[in-house]
């Protein structure tokens, strides 16, 4: 049976660097590792999910999720990430798209999937990406398998990294989304952050 949803590929090749360096996935929120809870709010969005990463390794083994290294060598920033997952399921045959999540937001809406699907139903199915109060979230988008050969030129032969960049230069369109608390696309990118995101986490308890 051939999927009827986009793949879910979220992004962990990060260098975490103010966060003092390591696996920001891995970091915990409330008992549990950060990429625990973007699975867990988007496995029932999207599938199969995928774990894209800089290269092989064991860090994400107990997650239950494929792990795509990076198709070049050497960190090259998350355009490289994009183009390894959608080149992957492109090979399977999986062409109903995949939705981009980083590893770090923990607070993922539950209709970020059927919002981004929505806004691209027309005949060129262009990209599309949230912005949040005016600031597009390129990490959070949903891109087609008819969009590979663009991305493979920039990242192969342009030596593109960056998603926003790319994005830009493709067809799109961008859903504004309304603000909330949590804040639906919130980051965790510092010590500062982490701790936000448990605050917040204890907020929604009661």
């Amino acid at each position: 049976m051939k999927p009827d949803r986009p793949a879910g590929v979220i992004l962990a090749g990060g260098r975490s660097s103010r966060m003092g360096g390591g696996r920001k996935a891995l970091l915990e929120l409330d008992g549990r590792p950060l990429l625990a809870h973007v699975r867990a709010r988007l496995e029932t969005q999207a599938g199969p999910l995928l774990i894209s990463c800089e290269a092989a390794n064991g860090d994400f083994d107990g997650f239950g999720m494929e792990c795509v290294p990076d198709l070049l060598p050497g960190y090259r920033g998350p355009l490289t990430g994009l183009y390894s997952a959608l080149q992957l399921l492109v090979d399977r045959g999986h062409d109903t798209g995949l939705v981009l999540c980083p590893c770090d937001a923990p607070f993922i809406p539950p209709d970020l999937v059927q919002t981004l699907c929505a806004a691209s139903r027309d005949k060129i199915r262009p990209v599309v990406a949230v912005a949040a109060q005016g600031v597009l979230q390129p990490t959070f988008s949903l891109w087609q398998a008819h969009h590979l050969p663009v991305i493979r030129a920039a990242v192969v032969e342009q030596g593109m990294g960056g998603l926003k960049q790319a994005l830009l230069s493709m067809p799109h369109s961008i859903v504004e989304w309304q603000a909330a608390e949590p804040p639906p696309f919130f980051n965790v990118n510092t010590p500062e952050d982490l701790e936000t995101a448990a605050a917040w986490v204890d907020r929604m308890r009661t």
